[in-house]
This record gives C-alpha cells, sequence and structure tokens, in this order.
C-alpha cells in the first residue's frame, strides 16, 4: 500500500515539486530549523513542528528509516533576524535578572512541553546551539579567508563570493533584503555576521574566545554546523517557517557552498540539502501572535480556555502546509468538534484487536489516503479519507482498526488514546467541578422525565450561571461544555 504513490514535495529552492529520493538509500534525513529559546512558543511557532512531524510520519510511512534533528538556539539570535538588535537571549536574560541559562532551560523545556501535548514525535536527536560552538569556530575558520572579511563588529560573509546567493528568495537586489539592517563597513547589504565580537567595555553571559575576538556565534551559523555534523552534507530536506525563506535560510546556503566547496544552485544538492520546506503563516487578526503583546496566543492559553491541543493540531492539519491558516476560537471550536467525532467513533474499535486493513470496501479510501499524504502532504484530503473509514458500514471491525491506525499514525491524532473525558478540558476560571454538573444534569434529566419543566429550567439557569452550557440534543453525546 504504501509504495502505490511516489512522494512528491514541494521544493521552495526550484519552486516545483519533485519526486523525493533519498541522497542515501531508504535513509530519510531531515533537518527541522528550531526554537530560539528566550520566550515561550506561540501556536504559530508551532505550526511548523506539527508540520515537520507529519512530514517525519509520512516518511516513516513510505518505508524511511528516518533520522530527523531539530536545533535548540540558546545564543546568537538577534532580535532582528538579519544581524541588528541585541541578542534575544541576552536580553531576556537582563530583563528577568535572571542567568541566560536558567531562561534557556526554562523555555526550552516549556517548549518541549509543548511538542509532548500536541503529539509531535521526538526527534533522533535535539541539537543544542551551545554545545557546538567549537565546532562553529572551526567551520567559521575553514572558510573565512575565500569567502568573509573581518570588521570592528565581527567576521562577515561576502555573499558574491558564492554563486546565486538569494536563489531561494528570489532576492536578486538589496531591495530584496529590506530587512536588513546597514552595518558600517559591509562590503554589500545582504553580507551577514558569522561571528560577532562583543563590543569594547561590554560583557556577554555568553561568549567564547576565537580567532576574531572574544564574543558568539552568528544565528545562521550554527544551523549549518549542526546539521553538516549530525546530518553530513548533503542531506535530504531542510524545514522552517517561510519567515526563515527569505534571510535566514539563504545565509546558511551560502556557507554551506562555502564550506563544500559546492557552485551553483542549478544543483539543489549544492545548497546542503536536496529539498527545502516552508510551511506557511498562521495569520490572526487581533494580534495577539505576537509575543510582545502581553496575552499572547501560546498553546497553554488555550488549554486554560477548554481547547485540547489536539484540536489545535487537527486545526493545521485542516490546511495545507503551503497555505496560509486563518486562526480564531469559532475555527478551533470547530476542529475540536470535528477530533470529538473522531474519537466517538473511534471508541467503538477500541475493544477490538487491529486485524488486515486489506478490506475490498477500504481499499479505495486507502489509497486515496496514501496518494493524499504523497502529493506534499496533502493533509485535508488525507482527513477526509480517515473518516470516510471511520464511517464505513458492513466492515470487519479489526480491519477498520487497522485502517485507522495506518492513517493516525501519520496524521498524529492519537486518536486511539483519547477519550471523551480527555477532550472535554475545564476553562481556568472554572469553579464549578465535573461531580457537581453531573450531579445537576442527572437531577434535569429526572425533571425532564417528570414533565416538571419549571425544575428543568430552573437546573439549566443554575449551570448557566457558572459558565456550563448545557447542550439539549447534542448529535454528539457529550451534553455539556464549560465555556472560556
Amino acid at each position: 500500500m504504501t509504495d502505490a504513490a511516489p512522494l512528491t514535495l514541494f521544493n521552495s529552492l526550484t519552486r516545483q515539486p519533485e519526486e523525493f529520493r533519498p541522497v542515501h538509500p531508504g535513509e530519510a534525513r531531515v533537518y527541522t530549523c528550531g526554537p530560539t529559546v528566550y520566550n515561550y512558543p506561540h501556536i504559530g511557532n508551532m505550526r511548523a513542528y506539527v508540520f515537520a512531524d507529519v512530514l517525519g510520519r509520512t516518511l516513516s510511512f513510505k518505508g524511511y528509516k528516518l533520522t530527523h534533528v531539530i536545533n535548540i538556539t540558546d545564543v546568537g539570535h538577534l532580535t532582528d533576524d538579519a544581524d541588528a538588535g541585541e541578542d534575544k537571549m541576552e536580553k531576556m536574560a537582563a530583563e528577568r535578572a535572571q542567568s541566560i541559562w536558567d531562561i534557556a532551560k526554562h523555555y526550552t523545556e516549556a517548549y518541549w512541553a509543548d511538542i509532548k501535548a500536541l503529539n509531535i514525535r521526538q526527534p533522533a536527536q535535539w541539537s543544542i546551539a551551545t554545545q557546538y560552538v567549537p565546532q562553529m569556530i572551526e567551520f567559521a575558520a575553514s572558510i573565512a579567508d575565500k569567502h568573509c572579511y573581518e570588521l570592528d563588529s565581527g567576521l562577515y560573509f561576502d555573499v558574491s563570493t558564492v554563486s546565486d546567493y538569494g536563489r531561494l528568495a528570489r532576492a536578486a537586489t538589496d531591495e530584496g533584503e529590506g530587512r536588513i539592517e546597514k552595518v558600517e563597513g559591509k562590503r554589500h547589504a545582504a553580507d551577514f555576521a558569522i561571528w560577532r565580537k562583543t563590543p569594547p567595555g561590554e560583557k556577554r553571559q555568553m561568549e567564547w574566545d576565537s580567532p576574531w575576538g572574544r564574543g558568539a556565534p552568528g544565528w545562521h551559523l550554527e544551523c549549518s554546523v549542526m546539521s553538516g555534523a549530525l546530518l553530513g552534507f548533503p542531506f535530504d530536506i531542510h524545514t522552517g517557517g517561510i519567515d526563515h525563506r527569505e534571510i535566514h535560510h539563504p545565509n546558511e546556503i551560502a556557507q554551506n557552498q562555502a564550506f563544500c566547496c559546492t557552485n551553483g544552485l542549478d544543483v539543489p544538492a549544492n545548497s546542503g540539502a536536496r529539498i527545502w520546506m516552508h510551511n506557511n503563516f498562521l495569520v490572526e487578526r487581533s494580534g495577539k501572535m505576537s509575543k510582545s503583546s502581553g496575552e499572547f496566543l501560546r498553546l497553554q492559553l488555550l488549554l486554560d480556555k477548554g481547547y485540547h491541543p489536539l484540536a489545535y493540531r487537527l486545526l493545521c492539519l485542516q490546511a495545507h502546509y503551503r497555505s496560509e491558516l486563518e486562526f480564531s476560537w469559532e475555527g478551533l471550536g470547530a476542529a475540536l468538534t470535528r477530533l470529538k467525532r473522531m474519537v466517538m467513533a473511534t471508541e467503538r474499535l477500541a475493544e477490538c484487536d487491529a486485524g488486515d486493513a486489506a478490506h475490498p470496501r477500504l481499499a479505495p479510501m486507502l489509497e486515496a489516503f496514501t496518494a493524499a499524504v504523497s502529493d506534499d502532504l496533502n493533509t485535508p484530503v488525507a482527513l477526509t479519507a480517515l473518516e470516510e473509514v471511520l464511517a464505513a458500514k458492513k466492515v470487519d471491525p479489526t480491519a477498520k482498526r487497522a485502517a485507522v491506525e495506518t492513517m493516525d499514525a501519520v496524521l498524529g491524532l492519537g486518536l486511539f488514546q483519547l477519550t471523551r473525558a480527555d477532550l472535554r478540558l475545564r476553562p481556568k476560571i472554572a469553579t464549578i467541578t465535573e461531580a457537581e454538573i453531573e450531579n445537576v444534569l442527572t437531577r434535569r434529566r429526572q425533571a425532564r422525565a417528570d414533565k416538571d419543566f419549571a425544575t428543568s429550567d430552573a437546573l439549566r439557569d443554575e449551570l448557566v450561571a457558572q459558565g456550563v452550557e448545557v447542550m439539549d440534543g447534542d448529535p454528539l453525546g457529550w451534553e455539556w461544555k464549560l465555556g472560556g
């Protein structure tokens, strides 16, 4: 079944879909740009990791031995992506009057908690930037003579020394790199820091000795060094958010070209990875996606309002990863309802063992699912195929269970691990207990049976006053929910 359709992925570098052909037969090596751990990730950040997880799960589904690396940036990322501003880690440590190492530890653990909540598989390795600084210095030294020049502020990469700089971003002019702040002495607007010297009279919490003075590595250098060290050049796939496509990833590519002594990007593997993949933005109209907005949209806020994190995962899957996805509480609520329906249908299969998924009634649905995920991870169509299996009548339940497990292994919703109780989260503001709710509902059901509608309405009003919405006639059978 898994070999019925070749895996086709959209390559941002060539701007076209390409059949996946691994560098090493039978293996798939993937690198994903991870977070800078200076604050909690917002849900837009987490969309990138849901996408990368589905990619990894699909590669496993297609039979490849997967090696997936995600980095943790705990040094070197500036408040502007293009060598301007303060170091995000140093800035947060100063604001909080804490050790930068404590800041990194706290927010790394928070990110990992979100990874777990969204049922994202653990990668083969988490690469921590500060653990690779010696290799970064060695990498920079190996390309410095031919590709770099030194200024008072640090060591800079001369982008004119490699072919096709900016092809990934399609930035052929200086105007195409408008986000880059001018630095005195730079040869070209797009040149970027490989090593940033600590300014005279200052001391950073994170700084190291180097041939160019004491300081810290540039952000772009980290990913080149860690991806090459752990996966080898060229590796198969590099992923990240679409915001990385404009500056960060072109700079990575330039470093990779310099290090590997490769030529132009007409050969995609010369970039360091054969395929570059980017997920589009999550759009939120109220402005709460920004981490400077106070109560910004992080996963914990969704939980506090009574939404299960896997409802957000499903919301992500409902849109193609290369499409913009608009977030709204109404849309999240609809995704939660859809997830509840799936869980209810799966509960009926929970008691039976998985059998052979190759049932004649299910075969077209499995083929449609395989074709969808093989077509550049078309998860919206794959979800429809899953729901068709769940709704199929007169099918051996053991075959249906096997088919659902196969599909869910790619989509990662954890359907056989979820229950109704899991999905009925208590909003943080709610004070009434579930036992109290059930007690009132039991009395209300009796009142309705006795046609005592005055008492029934009074009990309903009692629940409404405490933030409980009673859902009479709810086809899902959930009966009630707590308002956010």
